[in-house]
């Protein structure tokens, strides 16, 4: 027989704020300092990336480190090196390595494919829609536990927002039947260009928790928004901005935030608890990010002399996208002649440069691992 579905406790729910949307109750004097202080780190965050010779030297390192804490923030618990192992094995075997590695690494890395495709789509000028927001959706969910929670499609019936116990109705997002036309409304919302981006992605983020659309998948859907219409607006300059550690490091702050905009119409409290975390987020971004090339700037001559070779910036280059590789994967992308590859990796690996994490065996190629920005990048 299959499991008894607990029963719910709606004692202490809050409810949907029914046509309170867009809020027009937002105390902009309480949120002009908030704001300028949150744009003026967030802009010297994109100064210093927009100065680099590769910024997408940083941008998939940050976007593993999102995927990874968004995750997390739902229940899905994965390591990067879980995560990179599975990334590498997934390059040369494609989704059927899934079965060798733990299901939650799937899940994390559909998070960062579902980003990716995201990205794309914004870079290729699309709107925020209903579509991009399924189809995304469709590809988070693909695969794993959210393969029978409606990938793609919005929910049919009420939801609700659990505590830790899964009986304590914590809030009823809108009722199902209201849904597409407030989705719209946010839509339209997130796609006009009135007023201070910063506030219209707070309140953005914070109506599409409520409405909580789907099945699942809404606080790592809603969390890629932000940094999709910051990006779409052009303030920042490449979808190298995350906010979701901000709030891992908050949530129960961030959750209670949330709850209040309902129960009390406190959407101004919301913003500048939203506004102080993309701020605080920034600046800890930016050491990340110093730190990063800090690390990349010394191995340019480390790795220099180490190969003495034309190709020691390429063998680098590659090794910040992909931490963990496997050998053969580097003699095919990396841009060095396969054969010089072959003998570039092994000498990073002798020289300690590159720890071996499963040496070549009959067919089997070599794994190895770039341990110096492992330990930067890990959470």
């Amino acid at each position: 027989m299959p499991p008894t579905a607990p029963v719910l406790n709606l004692a202490s729910s809050v409810l949907y704020h029914y046509g309170k949307f867009p809020p027009s109750n937002l105390d902009y004097s309480r949120l002009i300092g908030p704001s300028n202080a949150a744009a003026a780190a967030l802009g010297r965050y994109d100064q210093m990336l927009e100065n680099l010779h590769n910024s997408s030297l940083l941008l998939a390192p940050l976007r593993r480190r999102e995927a990874i804490i968004s995750s997390r923030m739902e229940g899905t618990v994965s390591t990067l090196d879980e995560l990179l192992k599975f990334e590498a094995a997934q390059e040369e075997e494609g989704d059927a390595a899934a079965s060798k590695h733990r299901s939650e690494a799937f899940e994390v890395f559909l998070y960062e494919r579902a980003l990716r495709r995201a990205q794309k789509a914004i870079e290729e000028g699309r709107l925020v829609s209903e579509n991009l927001i399924c189809s995304v959706h469709e590809l988070l969910l693909a695969h794993g536990r959210g393969a029978s929670k409606a990938p793609g499609r919005y929910k049919d019936d009420q939801n609700y927002i659990v505590g830790a116990d899964k009986t304590k109705v914590l809030f009823t997002p809108i009722d199902s039947l209201q849904l597409k036309p407030s989705m719209e409304r946010l839509l339209e919302y997130i796609n006009s260009a009135d007023g201070d981006i910063l506030i219209r992605a707070a309140v953005a983020h914070v109506e599409f928790e409520a409405l909580h659309p789907f099945r699942d998948g809404n606080g790592r859907i809603g969390r890629m928004l932000i940094t999709l219409m910051l990006w779409r607006e052009g303030f920042i300059s490449a979808p190298h901005f995350y906010v979701s550690a901000y709030f891992e490091d908050h949530k129960d702050e961030y959750i209670d935030a949330m709850r209040q905009v309902s129960a009390k119409d406190a959407w101004t409290e919301w913003c500048i608890f939203f506004l102080t975390g993309l701020r605080i987020q920034a600046e800890n971004n930016l050491a990340i990010a110093l730190e990063i090339m800090k690390l990349y700037d010394d191995m340019k001559a480390t790795f220099q002399e180490a190969l003495s070779s034309q190709w020691h910036i390429k063998a680098l280059d590659f090794v910040f996208e992909r931490p963990i590789f496997r050998n053969n994967i580097f003699r095919q992308k990396s841009g060095i002649p396969s054969d010089t590859a072959g003998r570039i990796s092994r000498l990073l690996a002798e020289k300690g440069l590159l720890t071996t994490l499963s040496p070549a065996a009959g067919r089997r190629t070599a794994t190895y691992a770039f341990e110096p920005l492992l330990k930067l990048l890990r959470v």
